[in-house]
């Protein structure tokens, strides 16, 4: 089923299941569901992991949420910011910027679709999920 994210509706995403890869596979209003597997909350996914994320609004970002991403040397770090797209300043992910590593705002929909092709493509991509307060 293809459509557009509305508020209260939800949304699966069909693709093909790629060997030992996390795709995601659906998201709604305050959840996304990573290989069929429902998450609430704020999270951090990658190729090979699902965990919380510390991140709990995007108001209240900082360099501290970020440092966990580090560790994975992402070439690219997605923010979702749940049902529509919102930016934060610069200066809160600062560390990400100084390790040379891209970071894209996008709503969750648009976050989903671009983590699973950038996945199947073999980058190194981190997704931190934020929804709507």
């Amino acid at each position: 089923m293809r459509g557009f994210f509305l508020r209260g509706l939800s949304m699966k995403l069909h693709q093909s299941k790629l060997a030992n890869l996390n795709q995601f596979t659906g998201y709604g209003e305050g959840y996304v569901m990573v290989n069929q597997e429902r998450f609430e909350g704020s999270v951090l996914v990658a190729a090979d992991r699902v965990e919380p994320w510390s991140g709990q609004r995007l108001e209240t970002l900082g360099n501290a949420d970020f440092e966990p991403l580090l560790a994975l040397a992402p070439e690219v770090v997605l923010i979702g910011t749940g049902s529509k797209l919102r930016f934060a300043h610069p200066s809160v992910y600062s560390a990400l910027l100084q390790a040379r590593i891209g970071v894209d705002f996008m709503d969750n929909g648009a976050l989903c679709r671009t983590f699973n092709i950038l996945c199947a493509e073999e980058r190194r991509v981190v997704a931190v999920i934020l929804h709507d307060q």
